[in-house]
């Protein structure tokens, strides 16, 4: 039986890798394939954040995190996530003729957005962000910085107006979160909304 197409993740180095990393977790929960693949700015903050050490142990480092969780199995991990080196510009996912269900960089530096907004590919990430926009597929960017100076909101209305979702890292309180986990699941729900994946990471608004 053939695989599904995966989604490509990107994890890039702004603070909240646990973003991405959450992510990978619930799409792996849900039975989704992914691609993953991570700048080099990316895998620092990996480190420093989570204790994920990429530069170390390569994948085995993220297999090793995501199989803490009891939802999340070995097999899980070696069936359906691939990661790639954000350096092999001619992996599968620089292509248009290989097929994908879309992308989310989660979190999205503001380098990586320029970049993005900009068509300029110079890594794997940056290009694969290009083909998705080509091949009008979903693109996700999850920009985390503040304050946003003139230029980081132009990039971003610039991407916004060629459908690319925006979606910052912005937890709510109207659920009253009382652990970080709780403020990473309403983010991670709601991006998971946008993807169109189920979820019920959060608690919803009733009124």
């Amino acid at each position: 039986m053939e695989k599904e197409h995966p989604f490509i993740i990107g994890i890039t180095g702004a603070s909240g890798s646990i973003y991405g990393v959450k992510l990978i977790e619930q799409m792996l929960i849900k039975q989704q394939n992914i691609i993953l693949t991570i700048t080099n700015a990316g895998k620092i903050v990996l480190e420093k954040e989570l204790n994920i050490n990429l530069f170390k142990n390569g994948q085995t480092a993220i297999e090793q995190y995501l199989i803490k969780s009891p939802q999340i199995s070995k097999k899980m991990v070696g069936n359906s996530l691939e990661y790639i080196s954000v350096d092999k510009i001619d992996g599968v996912i620089a292509s248009g003729s290989f097929k994908t269900k879309g992308m989310a960089i989660v979190p999205c530096s503001m380098s990586t957005l320029s970049s993005v907004s900009n068509g300029r590919s110079s890594n794997l990430i940056e290009r694969a962000a290009d083909v998705v926009l080509k091949e009008g597929l979903p693109l996700l960017l999850s920009p985390r910085e503040m304050p946003l100076n003139t230029i980081h909101l132009e990039n971003m209305l610039k991407l916004s107006k060629m459908g690319v979702i925006i979606s910052p890292p912005m937890p709510a309180f109207y659920h009253q979160p009382q652990t970080i986990d709780d403020m990473v699941n309403f983010v991670v729900g709601k991006i998971l909304d946008r993807l169109n994946l189920e979820n019920n990471l959060y608690k919803r608004w009733e009124g």
